[in-house]
């Protein structure tokens, strides 16, 4: 390839977090080369000899890895650009440190290297006091030895100059009148190429007129370092949508475009494929016309990926002994990863053989410990919405979803849900079709459900039916988010399983909140009289668009989490970030969860479930005791007096957890007194010669349960809540999931505080709560009689 005069198109390599390995670099490389790409840039920025220790020499072991990186290149076509990024720690005056500077690129390029880039981005705009002294500006230090690079190099035919001001947001006062642009354009040799991101940092369009106007700053055309694609400045968000927003017409105003893409690498198919076809229409060859169109593209690279995301690939396009050797250069640095969020955290060898269950475990088998409850042996399916938008809970009113067959995600991808798993993560500033009519229906249900409020205005049945044919839709959409999930867990291609699951499982968890917000909404929330106005106005964007659309100088980072965090902002606790942020978990399973409100026949399913984890702990309570006792004392007087506040958790073999609140402590420790307590009295009455002594003294404690709270506790935390989960739950933030969706509910209702009741005596339910990270959600500590109690605003 012509150095000088071809037009540079392909990948950076340049962002934030672990560098990709060895192998799916040379994946690269093969991508690269059958889609018409022509250069690749190393400069991650956690590689350690490329930006913190830049005047390290590599050693012998990481120069054979560059070396083979090279040759790999070249042999494919490719331009291997090596950058280094100085700008940190530099002192552009000191002789030591040019000195440094060119003997790490000397021994690059007696490794074979021929192109090269010095980067001076994301770095203070200042000089130090010796370089003061030296040069009359920021700008000019860095031209000045960037031409002393550039020329000792022996003036190579690609080299790039990434400047401080790489983009209009960053220029002082603008682009035509910047300084620091002048003194580039006037003093920096001819034959470097400066970078340029575009606008913003991020660039939702690139136009000539604005490449213009960069072009005449900087007396050469600019190459564009596109961070369409990139993702590492939110852990909760990626972009597998097609490349967008450059018209090919921009090749004439360009040096060459180099797209930094994701860091996950397996996300990166539709976005560089699509880069491809881009590049290749209105060629120099003039076979094809001067259109692209993003859509067609996007078509043509879904049914080329749908053959790779079906392929038997393992984690990382490693074997398993690849997977324990060094990688050289990058191998020493992957463990520098950003430990925000999710990103990053997941070590490469943790997907069991059957993806449908985790590593077996003493605690793994369901219920086999339990075969002396009265029920036992006796498993089934937890009662599951019936087709259509009626239920039997709430007077008949609950949305309710049809019923599907459970795939456990163990089939091939199909190409709806490819569809699905691209338009959830679209671009940065523009989501697919389904996250659009995901955040439309939330927003209009949540909007509109005064239609269908427990104790509003009587409204017109016509309104209620379309709420409810609204709320259908809407939850057959988060259905086919959770079936998506459980299908890229069951995938052949373990490689994208690896770099794909962190996000399809926290989306998925943000959609079970929404749906099971969705199901309680219908009769269950109050009218607009009540505290209910304090979260219908909160902050919410979504339609063709992100928030850019409404501020469009605005960064992607201003809106944190993507379509995730868009629907967890829709929610009455959307603020509370801690109840959606947390790490996956290490065993991926493709299991299909449902979180819904309570119905009156889970009654028996829930006290069988207390109950045998009763057995499991408590030895006192005899096999002939009365086997609904346990479930009265646990979960009796909330069910019969404030169902409205219970949730089901629920997989595919039957109810594995539930949670349940208290909206006001203080009336329903009244009516209990009232009622409840009366009624355990005549269910359970002392009987002469008895030996079941220890049910009088659990029928004592229900009593005793009830009792008074401080004001001081219940003035700022007047809900509580009671949380329980089968121990086989691996995936505790399913748990953490069906905790959210109460807490929804009781903020939606007015609440502005819950507690939890924990004895110190219960080591199993501590244990339990601490494993959940409930101590975290929940903080601040009262105590109160015996107990430990733990409360949260919301």
């Amino acid at each position: 390839m012509d150095g000088d005069s071809a037009f540079l198109c392909g990948v950076v390599e340049g962002f934030y977090g672990r560098p990709w390995s060895m192998d799916q670099r040379r994946v690269l490389f093969q991508w690269m080369q059958q889609w018409g790409l022509n250069t690749y840039l190393y400069g991650p920025k956690d590689d350690l000899k490329h930006r913190l220790l830049w005047r390290e020499v590599y050693s012998s072991d990481e120069e054979a890895q560059l070396r083979t990186l090279m040759v790999e290149a070249e042999r494919r076509g490719i331009t291997f650009v090596y950058a280094l990024s100085p700008g940190q720690d530099i002192v552009f005056s000191s002789a030591s440190d040019l000195s440094l500077l060119k003997r790490k690129l000397r021994q690059v390029s007696e490794l074979g290297c021929r192109a090269f880039a010095l980067l001076f981005d994301d770095i203070d705009h200042s000089l130090c006091q010796a370089d003061s002294q030296v040069f009359s500006s920021f700008a000019q230090a860095q031209v000045s030895v960037t031409n002393e690079i550039y020329q000792s190099l022996g003036e190579p035919p690609v080299f790039l100059f990434c400047p401080t001001e790489y983009c209009g947001s960053l220029c002082s006062p603008s682009v035509s009148k910047s300084p620091y642009l002048q003194t580039v354009g006037e003093d920096l040799l001819p034959n470097i190429s400066v970078i340029w991101t575009g606008n913003k940092v991020i660039s939702r369009k690139l136009s000539v007129e604005n490449l213009s106007e960069v072009e005449a700053a900087l007396q050469r055309p600019p190459l564009v370092w596109d961070n369409l694609h990139a993702n590492d400045y939110d852990s909760r968000r990626l972009f597998l949508g097609p490349f967008k927003g450059r018209e090919p017409e921009l090749r004439g105003h360009l040096r060459g475009l180099l797209l930094n893409p994701n860091c996950e690498f397996e996300a990166n198919y539709i976005p560089l494929h699509t880069l491809g076809t881009w590049h290749r229409v209105g060629g120099e060859d003039g076979k094809e016309e001067w259109e692209y169109c993003p859509e067609r593209a996007l078509t043509t690279a879904l049914q080329d990926w749908m053959e790779e995301l079906n392929r038997p690939l393992h984690a990382g396009r490693q074997g398993r002994q690849a997977e324990t050797r060094s990688s050289g250069s990058t191998a020493q640095h992957n463990g520098s990863d950003r430990t925000s969020g999710f990103r990053g955290t997941i070590p490469l060898p943790v997907f069991p053989l059957d993806p449908s269950s985790p590593p077996s475990s003493p605690t793994q088998t369901r219920r086999e410990a339990d075969t002396e409850a009265s029920d036992a042996g006796q498993k089934r399916r937890c009662h599951q919405p019936s087709p259509g938008c009626r239920s039997e809970a709430g007077g008949g009113r609950a949305p309710k979803t049809p019923v599907r067959a459970s795939t456990g995600g163990k089939g091939a991808l199909t190409e709806s849900q490819v569809r699905l798993l691209v338009g959830l993560h679209y671009l940065p500033h523009e989501h697919g079709p389904a996250a659009q009519k995901l955040l439309q229906d939330l927003t209009w249900l949540k909007s509109n459900c005064h239609a269908v409020s427990a104790n509003g205005k009587k409204s017109a049945p016509e309104k209620m039916e379309e709420w409810r044919g609204r709320a259908c839709r809407f939850l057959s959409l988060c259905e086919d988010i959770a079936e998506l999930h459980c299908s890229v867990v069951g995938g052949a291609n373990r490689a994208v399983l690896y770099d794909l699951y962190p996000y399809v499982w926290d989306l998925r968890n943000t959609a079970l909140v929404a749906k099971a917000f969705i199901y309680w909404l219908d009769g269950r929330v109050m009218s607009d009289s009540s505290a209910l106005g304090s979260w219908r106005n909160c902050f919410h964007w979504c339609g063709q668009s992100t928030g850019v659309d409404q501020g469009v100088e605005s960064e992607p980072w201003v809106f944190k989490g993507g379509v995730s965090g868009e629907v967890q902002m829709l929610l009455p606790v959307g603020g509370s970030t801690e109840l959606f942020t947390h790490p996956p978990p290490l065993f991926p399973t493709s299991r299909l969860y449902n979180i819904r409100p309570y119905h009156s026949k889970d009654k028996v399913e829930l006290y069988r479930m207390v109950r045998q984890l009763h057995l499991r702990t408590q030895a006192g309570l005899e096999s002939s005791a009365h086997p609904d006792l346990i479930g009265d004392r646990c979960l009796g007087a909330c069910l019969a007096l404030c169902p409205e506040y219970s949730f089901v958790l629920e997989d595919e073999l039957g109810c594995v957890g539930c949670v349940l609140g208290i909206q006001d402590v203080r009336s329903f420790t009244k009516r209990c007194q009232a009622s409840w307590i009366p009624a355990m009295r005549d269910k359970y009455p002392p009987r002469a010669g008895s030996t079941h002594g220890n049910i009088q003294d659990l029928v004592q404690q229900m009593q005793e349960d009830q009792g008074e709270y401080p004001d001081s506790l219940l003035y700022h935390f007047p809900s509580q809540l009671r949380l329980d989960a089968l121990p086989e739950l691996v995936d505790v933030s399913v748990s953490r999931t069906l905790l959210t969706a109460l807490l929804t509910a009781l903020k939606a209702n007015g609440s502005q505080g819950v507690f939890c009741e924990v004895q110190p005596t219960d080591r199993q339910r501590l244990e339990f709560l601490t494993k959940l990270g409930f101590l975290e959600i929940l903080r601040g500590e009262a105590r109160s009689r015996e107990g430990v109690v733990m409360g949260r605003l919301l």
